[in-house]
């Protein structure tokens, strides 16, 4: 057990998703020396109840509203407090404690993770849409509160680790990497006939349906580009991308006097996720090291952007600021749902979110989370009136 993990107070928001059950996986290995506040998930509610029992939990919360009955009835005699809805969730992330991870994905995640940083104790943030979407408003939450902010995604987290505690001024730029996904080698005429199955064969990671098509598209390595620039204090050229099929660097700094700095490690979340838990120094996982012999090479590679057009967009919206970080998320997730439920073609992803952008109003400032509900729902109606032309006219 690493030194300064004793008795601390955890929240996971998030944890039946792929980001919270490694989480979890982490937290059983200590759980008799951390006392879990809140579990919160989704939909799941035998994962839910299985384990807020496993780390006994004081809360057990669940965003369906229908799905209370059968959490409740899961954790009868349990002694375990059940709450389900929008404001459970919102009210779970506003528990004190000491450490939560904000693993809720999309807009419903935005709330309650700026509840825990209002706390201000240490955040785990594998939110991406905190900073892309609310990036303001949660960064000046953080100073407000004097809260932590710690990057969970593998790239930002490398990142961090290279930065140690240099001073960012004498950062020139940052690599963020990107395995290149299934399509990595195919022709942009493959990618316009590919299927859902063939864009959730990830060749590294394993990972929730939406995160693997967004890194098939490689918008995932669009928001990761946003989403730095605002956890770094960097501009938009400041942020290199380059293909890394081995999935073994995660991100490199380099610094002003050509040196690079990286982080090395296996294509597990565990490895970042520990990383946060333990911050600021390390505890032991059970991730698989890397055999350097073994590895052999390592390639990289740059990104074509013709054909991953969410990159490109990506960068163009972290240069307008505003609100268009709001609809490119918003647009991105109608986009992967239609793309899954064959209502789309796959490069039909980067069209869609381009005609939403291209039909935005204005582009406003936003001043408060209403504003970034009312952006996200309209960038979603955006997208969802595109597919609807794009329909009529076939």
């Amino acid at each position: 057990m690493a030194k300064g993990l004793e008795r601390r107070r955890i929240t996971v928001l998030g944890s039946t998703g792929s980001i919270g059950t490694s989480t979890i996986d982490l937290l059983k290995r200590q759980k008799d020396q951390i006392q879990v506040r809140a579990l919160v998930g989704g939909r799941n509610a035998e994962l839910l109840a299985q384990q807020a029992r496993e780390l006994n939990a004081e809360y057990a919360v669940i965003h369906d509203d229908n799905c209370y009955e059968t959490l409740k009835s899961l954790l009868a005699g349990s002694g375990i407090q059940v709450a389900a809805g929008r404001q459970a969730v919102i009210d779970a992330g506003a528990l004190e404690a000491d450490w939560t991870m904000a693993a809720i994905t999309g807009a419903a995640g935005l709330a309650p993770t700026l509840e825990a940083v209002r706390n201000g104790n240490s955040v785990a943030l594998a939110n991406k849409e905190a900073l892309v979407c609310a990036g303001n408003l949660m960064l000046q939450a953080v100073k407000e509160a004097g809260a932590t902010l710690l990057p969970v995604d593998s790239e930002h987290n490398a990142i961090a680790q290279s930065l140690g505690d240099n001073d960012p001024s004498l950062v020139e730029k940052i690599v963020l990497t990107a395995s290149g996904g299934p399509f990595r080698k195919a022709t942009r005429e493959e990618m316009a006939v590919a299927t859902p199955e063939q864009a959730l064969r990830h060749p590294t990671w394993s990972m929730g349906a939406k995160i693997t098509i967004d890194s098939a598209s490689m918008a995932n390595k669009g928001l990761e580009v946003i989403e730095a620039a605002r956890l770094f204090g960097l501009a938009e050229d400041q942020i290199d991308v380059l293909v890394h099929p081995q999935s073994v660097v995660h991100g490199m700094v380099c610094y002003r006097d050509g040196s690079f700095v990286a982080q090395m490690g296996s294509a597990d979340m565990r490895i970042p996720i520990s990383h946060t838990l333990a911050w600021p120094t390390r505890m032991a996982t059970p991730c698989e090291r890397l055999d350097f012999v073994k590895l052999a090479k390592m390639d990289f590679e740059a990104v074509d952007e013709t054909r991953f057009v969410p990159l490109r967009l990506a960068r163009q919206v972290l240069r307008a600021g505003g609100v268009a970080p709001t609809v490119f998320s918003a647009a991105n997730e109608i986009a992967v749902e239609a793309f899954l439920a064959g209502r789309i073609r796959f490069l039909g992803i980067g069209e869609l979110i381009d005609a939403a952008l291209q039909a935005m109003p204005e582009n406003p400032e936003p001043k408060s989370l209403d504003d970034i509900y009312h952006w996200d729902a309209l960038g979603r109606d955006l997208a969802k009136g595109h597919i609807e032309r794009v329909a009529k006219n076939a």
